[in-house]
């Protein structure tokens, strides 16, 4: 028996390959499957099923992907209506694999379709179970994603029955696998591992503690954040199907400055992928960065509505992975790259824009000076409720656009968030509307904190100022 987590960090995410006997299983595949191919191949191995725990909303699967590769069926657990062929599950059903087993346990409550994947070793004893968003490290699926279905406390119920009566049965030793780590929005504030025991969760999962369900349907659907924006599409198509990776792939050209030009003027978004320090130095004027060093396909699907057609300026060698990790939680119309990267853009000697950098020290002095200025904390409210500058405003990022409106006009806005990243998100998205007296204070709060004169609002007085 040989089980791999493949875990991908900018999502989150953990998918599984499983094998015995040169057979082998996929939980929750991404979109791009050469991994999973590549590793088959290498361990000899024939990929025999496509497991999947729900339909996703924080990624585009790679169900459909594989299967179309392999031909391995998609299992879906009780309740998975799709528009594709799957082989659906049913509570308690038992798929053999090799010497092992996988037995169904149709969890409900994160989505109605949820499924466990109990493995069972050579020796038929419980050895992991494969809980998608059911269980985290730390943390339970939120239930409020779905309430078209029905209400989060309806699913929040589910969910209660579906822990007490599937998972804290198991033997303590069991192996929790999850389909997420720390920094998903599919909970509420996922520990720092990516897999445990059963016994340990029952020791340490809030969620897991005895209470009446009452008071689990309280806890559970409290404290909930907003979703990101793309969610809703990316679990539809995972149920009715999507565009094929490859071909998406032979639509993805390279493309010169007279042709991004002309995407341009049709309505396309810039979309620059490079670090934040090469992009405040110099980029196409009315481009939006979002690099791939951080989060790039979650702000991303944030931020651009998924059927906006999408030119790319990527650094060099970055061009197919800026196009995969967009097509992951959705992008279709990702049109091509401009060849050559910004420095085509230079030689050809068109127009550029910048971002001016400042240091903390920089905005402190400005602020005892400048009497036209604003500052943008651009982080979450319970970052900024955590500690702030006394007059800085909070238009978090993924409100921003929206929000610009209320920006007073003409006077010189400082933005920052926790870091770094999200600040040049942010300031690239205010010059693209026009909003040109911005400056990005490198560092952000983590550096700010380190000013000793700044004027700060920290918890035990602050007040949320938008």
């Amino acid at each position: 028996m040989y089980i791999e987590q493949i875990y991908t960090n900018c999502l989150s995410e953990a998918s599984y390959y499983i094998e015995s006997e040169g057979q082998a299983i996929i939980i929750d595949p991404l979109r791009d499957t050469d991994k999973y191919l590549a590793l088959a191949k290498e361990r000899n191995a024939t990929i025999k099923y496509i497991f999947e725990t729900h339909f996703h909303a924080d990624f585009v699967s790679g169900h459909l992907d594989l299967s179309n590769q392999t031909g391995a069926p998609i299992v879906y657990g009780p309740n998975a209506k799709t528009n594709f062929p799957i082989h659906l599950a049913s509570d308690g059903e038992i798929i053999n694999l090799g010497k092992i087993s996988i037995k169904i346990l149709h969890t409900p409550g994160h989505t109605m379709e949820s499924t466990c994947y109990l493995l069972r070793d050579e020796n038929d004893t419980d050895y992991a179970v494969f809980t998608g968003d059911t269980l985290f490290v730390g943390d339970v699926g939120r239930p409020d994603l779905f309430g078209d279905i029905m209400t989060k406390e309806e699913l929040a119920g589910h969910l209660y029955h579906s822990l007490n009566d599937k998972i804290k049965p198991l033997n303590d030793a069991v192996i929790v696998y999850p389909a997420h780590g720390p920094g998903s929005s599919c909970g509420k504030s996922l520990g720092k591992e990516t897999f445990s025991t059963i016994g340990v969760q029952k020791a340490t999962n809030y969620a897991l503690k005895e209470m009446t369900k009452e008071e689990f349907i309280a806890e559970v659907t409290s404290g909930l954040s907003t979703p990101p924006k793309y969610f809703p599409f990316n679990a539809r198509i995972n149920k009715e199907g999507y565009v094929l990776l490859d071909e998406l792939k032979a639509g993805y050209l390279a493309l010169t400055v007279e042709e991004l030009e002309h995407w341009q003027s049709q309505g396309a978004l810039i979309l620059d992928t490079r670090t934040a320090d090469q992009f405040t130095e110099g980029f196409i004027p009315e481009s939006i960065f979002i690099g791939l060093d951080g989060r790039f396909a979650e702000w991303a699907g944030n931020l651009i509505p998924l059927d906006k057609t999408i030119v790319l300026v990527t650094a060099a060698g970055k061009e197919q992975e800026s196009m995969i990790r967009l097509t992951r939680v959705g992008f279709e119309k990702v049109v091509g790259y401009l060849e050559g990267g910004f420095d085509a853009w230079k030689a050809a000697g068109k127009k550029l824009d910048m971002i001016i950098n400042v240091e903390p020290e920089e905005l402190r002095m400005d602020m005892q000076f400048d009497e036209n200025m604003e500052i943008i904390d651009v982080r979450k409210p319970s970052e900024f409720d955590n500690g702030h500058i006394d007059v800085a405003l909070n238009f978090s990022l993924a409100e921003l656009e929206n929000r610009l409106p209320e920006l007073p006009a003409g006077n010189n806005l400082y933005v920052h968030c926790a870091g770094g990243y999200r600040s040049v998100i942010g300031a690239s998205i205010m010059k693209k509307y026009g909003l040109h007296t911005v400056r990005n204070v490198l560092g952000g709060w983590a550096k700010i904190t380190e000013v000793s004169d700044m004027p700060l609002a920290l918890p035990s007085k602050a007040a949320t100022l938008n």
